[in-house]
């Protein structure tokens, strides 16, 4: 009769454990890019990038401030954009602002949000600096970008040209 109840408590612990391991693939795939069907897509949004606040001179801290507007149905944005600067064969990831605290926006059409990229400007030449001509933007929840001019001069590296002194915001609701 003892036998019983620990092959019982037994199965149910390899229950719950089996459970649990699923419950982990599960989270770690829900923040999968490709997973979210109410994300914004950047096809279906009209993307302004600047006027810039452009930092002058090496060592000057400059800000892009990018604007987005809805043209399809309601969408959501949660988190921050995905940006890389690239010139060349090499791409840098600006990291996320830790200062910022992201929300999640709603954007009905014609709504729009914003975040704004900061960056230290680099000196023309220096090995430490990427001379990035080109900024890749992506949204969160969705695989898809859209790459734009960057004309704002050399961004300075914190290590190496690969990365940037730079970070960006989260999402911000622009108007009402």
């Amino acid at each position: 009769m003892r036998a019983r109840p620990i092959i019982v408590t037994t199965l149910a612990a390899a229950f719950l454990l089996t459970a649990c391991g699923g419950d982990a693939g599960d989270s770690g795939n829900s923040g999968n890019k490709n997973t979210d069907s109410s994300a914004c897509r950047i096809g279906d949004i009209e993307v302004q990038v600047g006027p810039a606040n452009a930092a002058p001179a090496a060592g000057d801290t400059g800000n892009v401030p990018v604007t987005l507007t809805n043209r399809g149905a309601s969408c959501t944005l949660e988190g921050f954009p995905r940006v890389t600067l690239s010139a060349g064969g090499t791409t840098a990831t600006v990291p996320e602002d830790r200062t910022s605290q992201p929300e999640k926006l709603t954007l009905t059409e014609d709504g729009a949000a914003s975040f704004t990229l900061t960056y230290v400007r680099g000196e023309e030449g220096d090995a430490r600096s990427l001379a990035a001509t080109s900024l890749r933007l992506g949204l969160p929840g969705a695989d898809d970008s859209q790459d734009f001019e960057w004309s704002y001069g050399p961004v300075q590296g914190k290590k190496d040209a690969s990365d940037p002194d730079a970070s960006v915001t989260a999402f911000q609701q622009v108007g009402d």
